[in-house]
């Protein structure tokens, strides 16, 4: 049996900090970088509420600085992507023996700031379709789902990415690695751009979302106008995932997105990833998405009115 990779984690929010903490917990070296949660989680650990069962981590690798990390084999990039601007400074110790990059952000094209670190060919993509959020430091609440889908950001599918998926279902995590991941990133961008952007300028849940009849059709338009764009892409996706991506957030419990949680804390919003990427990679294949171009813009404007950090 070959040894267990050792895991880097860049992000210990929500998403890398259960996935981290449940490759630990598996046994797993796993490294991450804190900064305000630092001095908490090296002397508390790490706690992990979850509907799949609750652990604490009374011992983590902590690290308050890169500098101190030692060479991984896989290093996790679950910042967000309005931090992408750091990955130079931060992905340099961890990868410095060539081991590989596992992006785990919101958007399209998403991989091309890691890349541009380490190399495309040592780069890896994935989706998270999870409803979880940090509620305190060092405390990580899961609340339903938590699939991640990855696959190499060039080339055919690697034995990296497959060992990564292997280790990763044998620490509890529903990882599924793939051939196509960009027909991965537009399916989650059915669900990222009207619902993200939606909570936002609607100020509401997903519940809410879905619950109100005006609410749930412009929902359907705005994601049969993602559709048609992946379609324009080359990007094959069953029309039945238009009436199925509402239909699963009804079932899912009552959860704020990502971009709202930002907003409320009037923090930088991903709108570049998840709307403005799409938006230029549809316009260059002739396809329109009014919609969703008129969502971008309330965006920005928001953003504008709103963030003290932008």
């Amino acid at each position: 049996m070959s040894q267990r990779q050792r895991y880097a984690i860049i992000g210990t929010g929500a998403l890398g900090g259960l996935y981290g903490a449940m490759l630990a917990r598996g046994g797993h070296e796993v490294h991450f970088l804190l900064r305000s949660d630092f001095d908490h989680v090296t002397k508390h650990g790490l706690k992990i509420e979850s509907h799949l069962g609750d652990f604490e981590l009374s011992s983590v690798n902590t690290h308050a600085t890169v500098d101190s990390m030692p060479a991984c084999d896989v290093t996790i990039v679950a910042l967000k992507t309005t931090q992408n601007r750091l990955l130079e400074e931060l992905l340099t110790s961890p990868t410095r023996d060539g081991g590989v990059v596992l992006v785990l952000q919101n958007g399209l094209d998403v991989e091309a700031d890691s890349a541009a670190v380490v190399g495309a060919d040592r780069v890896l993509g994935g989706t998270c379709f999870l409803c979880t959020n940090k509620v305190g430091p060092g405390h990580i609440r899961h609340i339903d789902y938590g699939r991640i889908v990855f696959g190499n950001y060039s080339g055919a599918l690697s034995p990296a990415a497959v060992r990564i998926a292997e280790e990763m279902v044998t620490a509890g995590i529903d990882a599924n690695a793939t051939d196509d991941l960009l027909l991965t990133r537009w399916r989650k961008l059915m669900w990222n751009i009207p619902f993200n952007g939606l909570s936002v300028a609607l100020d509401a849940t997903t519940k809410q979302l879905v619950d109100d009849p005006h609410a749930v059709a412009l929902i359907e338009k705005i994601i049969q106008e993602v559709h048609g764009a992946a379609a324009a892409s080359g990007i094959e996706i069953p029309e039945t995932m238009i009436d199925k991506t509402i239909d699963s957030t009804r079932t899912m419990i009552p959860y704020d997105s990502s971009m709202r949680i930002d907003y409320l804390n009037r923090r930088p919003m991903e709108i570049e990833a998840i709307f403005g990427n799409p938006l230029r990679a549809a316009k260059k294949v002739g396809a329109e998405m009014p919609r969703v171009e008129m969502l971008y813009q309330q965006l920005k404007f928001i953003e504008a009115m709103r963030c003290d950090t932008c």
